[in-house]
């Protein structure tokens, strides 16, 4: 989808106006030759290795017989809880084929009831024993290699981990379903080289969006603009699409973190034109939030199209909307008693 010519100047905090003119860009034309590669979690209780021979072996100096003495940590409980199929921890109900081979619940209807290992016909029976032996394991977090240092029983770790504070943050950008996941300094790299987003300095911005034809509005036609203060990062998007049977253009923040971390900023975007002007002021959803969840909930300053236009003055057949706006950091409690005044950039 194309998104028609948008310019957009910004202003840094010096105050001098930097011209960025960003013609023809397009939606869903980015294509993903980025290759990520995640990281190993690998447990340090369990291993998922498999070698060759899983029991380890003694010599009985009297018999000169090779006595096993125990299971090599390769054939361990965490593995046997492995999907063969699609390799993802088993929960309950586990099934079993009349062999004992086991398989996932989500699998079994995959597979059209056929072991995957012995190809025989699939029935109706559940490993209980295994699902037992689950219930006493506890599990560290697999971001533990990124720094969560929880341990979880069996059944409480995936519930955990999709909620973990560690875990890996989707890429922000909203035009081309970009499936890449990182931290914070390789989501900025990403956005910068890959995706190549305008990045900016400072806590105050002026921009200026321009639209030859505002009367043709699609879908998900958007902007996003990366800006660096407090050492932290926030995405600024400006996008047009339809609310309804009424077009509107809408401005939001994005904070490059957690949803706790974002509380501690606040943001206020401006548009005006004509002697008018609409104010919103909030605070900006982590980027834990999708895009389209940011949006349609409607959380940011909203421009029904009319208005824009009015704001844009002349013969209306053009879209010139300028958009200004700030960040700062919330006030904090002083430990002496007093209240500190809000952090601005200078």
């Amino acid at each position: 989808m194309e998104l028609h010519s948008i310019e957009c100047l910004s202003t840094i905090d010096s105050g001098a106006e930097e011209d960025h003119e960003i013609p023809n860009l397009h939606h869903g034309n980015f294509r993903n030759h980025y290759v990520h590669h995640p990281v190993t979690h690998h447990s340090p209780q369990f291993s998922t290795s498999k070698p060759p021979n899983s029991i380890a072996s003694n010599v009985n100096p009297a018999t000169s017989i090779l006595v096993p003495t125990a299971i090599a940590p390769a054939t361990s409980v965490h593995e046997l809880l492995e999907c063969p199929v699609c390799t993802n921890s088993m929960y309950p109900p586990i099934h079993q084929c009349h062999n004992g081979h086991t398989l996932c619940s989500t699998c079994k209807a995959r597979v059209h009831n056929r072991c995957p290992t012995c190809r025989q016909e699939l029935g109706d029976i559940r490993c209980l024993a295994l699902e037992k032996v689950a219930e006493s394991l506890e599990l560290p977090c697999k971001y533990y290699s990124l720094g969560c240092p929880e341990i979880f029983p069996y059944y409480s770790k995936l519930k955990h981990e999709s909620l973990c504070n560690f875990r890996p943050y989707n890429c922000p950008y909203a035009g081309s379903e970009c499936s890449i996941a990182g931290d914070i300094p390789f989501l900025v790299s990403h956005l910068r080289d890959d995706h190549k987003v305008d990045m900016h300095s400072g806590c105050t911005f002026n921009h200026r969006y321009v639209k030859p034809n505002p009367r043709e509005v699609e879908n998900a036609t958007w902007m996003l603009t990366v800006f660096h203060c407090f050492g932290q990062y926030f995405c600024l998007h400006f996008e047009a699409f339809q609310l309804g049977i009424a077009p509107v253009y809408m401005a939001f923040l994005r904070f490059m973190g957690d949803e706790a971390e974002a509380r501690s900023y606040s943001y206020s975007l401006e548009v005006g034109g004509n002697g008018r002007k609409l104010t919103w002021e909030g605070t900006p959803r982590s980027i834990r939030d999708s895009h389209r969840k940011v949006r349609d909930s409607h959380d940011g300053l909203i421009i029904q199209r009319n208005m824009a236009l009015f704001f844009s003055g002349g013969d209306r057949k053009e879209l010139k909307l300028r958009v200004t706006g700030r960040i700062w950091k919330e006030q904090q409690n002083n430990p002496d008693g007093g209240v500190c005044i809000p952090n601005l950039c200078s």
